[in-house]
């Protein structure tokens, strides 16, 4: 958890330009997560404290490389009475691999409603951890160590499946849906208690498992069996009401389509206590390999 805490915590190089730091993935290259939560972390760092961010727009461009640090560049797009809209940019090795675009507002009462959490969702006390699910299973994947190595990415955050995983059902076509509890594996508390922070390790966990649906509507493993390749293409995220990622927070994922080589993830994550907090939609590559 210190360790990512701390992959949110850029170096200012100067005023709208930051430095950011990866962390092993499970893949040869930069977890999308990551590379999008630290741009928003950087784009939070250029906006006045009473504004929070409410929606963010954002492209992948290219694999992220692990072994070099993540060049953040934002640009003050514009300051309204209410809202702040920021641009920012990821650069490696003098090439963009990333772009977002965010907007921030201040708080403000307004008519509400929602969809309602799905009914019957069982409790995370009583679902497997990953670290107690992975290392049962890891003879279903093309290399055994890849488990070890997906438990020591996930080791900070807490996520349990209401649904198996793809991995456990590879061969057997199921409804595109995929339901998980997450939250951090430790409580924020002093200096990282702050609600900017909240959102930034919500976007990092919201690449996680989004495009899993994909899989289960096709009856493929994923990325660790080896049966399909992927990468995520784009990433939008609204967020609607408070919350906090330290308390059990419920990600329904579904997938409407795929086609042409690409699938559409479509995610709403929920409060404990049935608040709609945010929704996310995401596209992606999801190949068979030849």
């Amino acid at each position: 958890m210190a360790a990512l805490l701390d992959l949110l915590d850029l170096e200012r190089v100067d005023r709208d330009i930051f430095r950011g730091r990866s962390r092993p993935a499970v893949v040869p290259r930069v977890f999308g997560g990551q590379v999008a939560a630290q741009a928003l972390a950087a784009a939070f760092r250029t906006v006045p404290g009473d504004r929070l961010a409410h929606s963010l727009h954002a492209y992948f461009l290219r694999p992220g490389d692990p072994g070099a640090p993540i060049v953040y560049t934002v640009d003050r797009v514009r300051d309204g009475r209410s809202f702040t809209t920021r641009r920012t940019v990821a650069v490696q090795h003098g090439q963009p691999i990333f772009h977002l675009s965010a907007s921030f507002q201040t708080a403000e009462e307004g008519l509400e409603h929602q969809e309602p959490m799905p009914a019957g969702i069982p409790d995370p006390a009583t679902l497997p951890s990953a670290a107690e699910q992975l290392p049962r299973h890891a003879h279903l994947f093309s290399d055994p160590r890849v488990a070890d190595r997906l438990a020591e990415a996930r080791a900070a955050i807490d996520l349990r499946y209401v649904t198996d995983p793809p991995y456990l059902t590879a061969g057997e076509p199921r409804e595109p849906r995929s339901r998980v509890w997450f939250r951090t594996a430790g409580k924020l508390a002093g200096e990282a208690d702050r609600p900017a922070l909240h959102l930034c390790l919500a976007t990092y966990v919201s690449d996680m498992s989004l495009l899993e649906p994909v899989l289960l509507a096709h009856g493929r493993g994923g990325w660790t069996t080896g049966d399909v390749v992927g990468a995520s293409l784009d990433h939008a995220m609204w967020f609607h009401r408070p919350f906090r990622v330290d308390e059990w927070l419920l990600y329904d994922q579904s997938s409407p389509t795929s086609q042409a080589g690409r699938g559409l993830g479509h995610g709403r994550i929920y409060t404990a206590d049935g608040r709609l907090a945010v929704t996310v939609m995401q596209e992606g590559v999801v190949r068979v390999p030849r």
